[in-house]
């Protein structure tokens, strides 16, 4: 590995959570608001996973009041505390972006499916 490749190496998370495209989660992350730092949950599907070694992000989207909210997250950012995952989901690609079409109820529904180890 070369310089580039070794300073990635220690940014990147020792554990990082297992979650896939399709599941439920909530993500934790750091809000800085003047002085103050919170965590902030935000809570949606995964549509997308995308990159590699530290550089990895994944896309989450939800519905709020009618109006879809999607954010990207980086995996091995020092301001994501935790992801959770409520439900496993079952889908056959690797970017939802159907679900971006949708309306109401149907946008965040996603098949059932096994709980991932």
């Amino acid at each position: 590995m070369g310089i580039i490749g070794d300073i990635e190496e220690a940014q990147k998370k020792k554990e990082t959570p297992k979650f896939k495209v399709g599941d439920t989660v909530k993500v934790f992350s750091k809000i800085v608001e003047g002085g103050k730092e919170r965590v902030q949950g935000f809570e949606g599907i995964v549509i997308k996973r995308q990159g590699a070694s530290n550089r990895k992000n994944f896309t989450v989207r939800r519905l709020v009041q009618g109006v879809g909210v999607e954010r990207t997250f980086p995996l091995h950012s020092p301001k994501l505390v935790d992801v959770k995952v409520l439900r496993s989901g079952k889908v056959r690609r690797a970017k939802l972006y159907y679900l971006r079409e949708r309306i109401g109820s149907r946008a965040t529904r996603v098949e059932e499916g096994k709980e991932s180890k």
